[in-house]
């Protein structure tokens, strides 16, 4: 066990301003962002931009968030709102970034190659900074759990931030696949970070005749035909890449409860919408968490103290 993301750490933001350009995987547009450091306590901010003027302007945090049918939006109106946020967010949440501005030109994020990793090597090669703020954690004290049919999410306490995912697919090359592990920066690079969307090729006319995924091709999803074979050259990443691309999801997902989380997120037969409404439940009951922060080096007296401080 471990409580892996910088427990004893301080807050952090990128050493330099960094750019990304790609194609929306819905809108099929050309869009760019910009990672910029931010001063301490200003959490994840997006910003939506056109020329160079700021129509939006979005923290992310679970009451921002809008609609989740198949990706995770901050914002209630497409004029203003930005899409497809969980695989950037799930980078930044596992490197430990605590304060970014993210100017974003386009309705959505790139989505690159379909995982996380793009965004990981842009902020590695920038580099992170501490800030002289020290960070602060959200604690589990008691189990928190949603059901939605056969399909259940729930936090419990645990020493670490923990995610067990398992997916259940009526498709004989997914079925029944299962990941679990402490996230660390290490882990989710090695274990997550490279894991990308998928999808099936019978929902492709569908989804173009709703104006959805025009931008997914084989170079940034994976993509199932007749239920048994991937079609994509490469093929597969991990062998339950599957499972591995709906807990990066996840972790992207959980990252809008604002601060780093100590305890263990399970899921079962989850998606962004059972993410989303499970954090909504365990922010709605304050006896189910605590708000943390490291001691200083003089005050500890444990590896792992972490005192108590009211709630932002």
């Amino acid at each position: 066990m471990g409580l892996g993301i910088g427990l004893l750490g301080f807050q952090t933001t990128i050493a330099h301003s960094v750019t990304l350009s790609g194609t929306g995987v819905h809108s099929g547009a050309e869009v760019a962002i910009t990672f910029h450091p931010a001063e301490a306590d200003s959490g994840i901010v997006f910003q939506r931009v056109v020329g160079e003027q700021a129509i939006s302007e979005f923290k992310a945090v679970s009451s921002q968030v809008g609609n989740t049918d198949l990706c995770t939006i901050l914002g209630f109106s497409p004029a203003t709102s930005i899409a497809t946020i969980e695989h950037v967010m799930a980078a930044i949440y596992a490197l430990g970034l605590d304060n970014l501005l993210i100017e974003v030109h386009g309705a959505e994020m790139p989505i690159m190659d379909g995982s996380s990793a793009p965004f990981i090597e842009a902020i590695e090669q920038t580099g992170i900074k501490a800030l002289a703020t020290k960070r602060r954690y959200i604690r589990i004290l008691k189990p928190v759990r949603i059901e939605s049919g056969a399909s259940w999410s729930e936090f419990t306490p645990y020493d670490g931030m923990r995610f067990e995912v398992e997916i259940d697919f009526d498709c004989p090359l997914i079925g029944r696949q299962a990941w679990k592990g402490d996230i660390t920066p290490s882990v989710f690079k090695t274990e997550l970070s490279r894991a990308r969307t998928f999808g099936f090729m019978r929902d492709v006319e569908r989804m173009w005749a709703a104006g959805r995924g025009l931008g997914s091709s084989l170079e940034n999803s994976v993509v199932i035909a007749d239920d048994n074979t991937v079609i994509n050259m490469e093929g597969l990443r991990y062998k339950d890449e599957f499972v591995r691309h709906k807990t990066l999801d996840a972790v992207g997902d959980l990252a809008l409860a604002g601060a780093p989380f100590i305890g263990c997120y399970r899921s079962y037969r989850g998606g962004h919408k059972m993410n989303a409404n499970a954090l909504k439940a365990l922010m709605s009951d304050p006896t189910a968490y605590e708000i943390v922060e490291t001691a200083t080096q003089r005050q500890r007296s444990a590896p792992r103290e972490v005192i108590a401080v009211s709630a932002p």
